[in-house]
């Protein structure tokens, strides 16, 4: 069955007809091109397609996308302003905290939701933020190094 939603995506009001089946991930990749939520798992175990939904992080393989009328979406193209990288991101950069990149557009957004919520947590903070996030070839140890190091900077 053919559906009609309206949303914001990235602070830009949209529309989109889809089939009342087709899940977030699908929508955003497929019908919208938003290339930086990826399907890893497609059960919502490994966080790669993480997104904001009214300012909360989901796994968009599990939403349906029906759900997200009259939401506001953002993905990691939505955090940056001007298509400029935010200063988290220039620290993830700076500090080559990747290998393969896979995971990072979920684990940026993460990130964003804690420090947004707690601007300087402590370590286990930020492990319980990347909980939801699995990374296959960095290990964790880099990742929680720069966010430690990106909060102390931000004092």
């Amino acid at each position: 069955m053919k559906k009609h939603i309206d949303f914001i995506l990235n602070g830009e009001k949209r529309g989109v007809d889809l089939t009342s089946n087709q899940t977030l991930l699908e929508m955003l990749r497929e019908k919208l091109g938003i290339k930086s939520p990826k399907c890893g798992c497609d059960r919502g175990d490994c966080g790669s397609c993480t997104v904001m939904i009214d300012g909360r992080t989901v796994r968009s393989c599990l939403v349906l996308a029906v759900e997200v009328d009259g939401c506001e979406v953002k993905t990691l193209e939505g955090l940056m302003l001007g298509g400029e990288m935010t200063a988290l991101q220039k620290s993830f950069l700076a500090h080559n905290s990747f290998q393969c990149g896979f995971c990072t557009p979920g684990i940026i957004l993460s990130v964003s939701e804690l420090l947004e919520k707690n601007p300087h947590p402590d370590q286990d903070e930020i492990k319980e933020a990347l909980s939801g996030n699995l990374c296959r070839c960095t290990g964790y140890i880099p990742i929680i190094e720069v966010i430690a190091d990106h909060t102390k900077q931000e004092k």
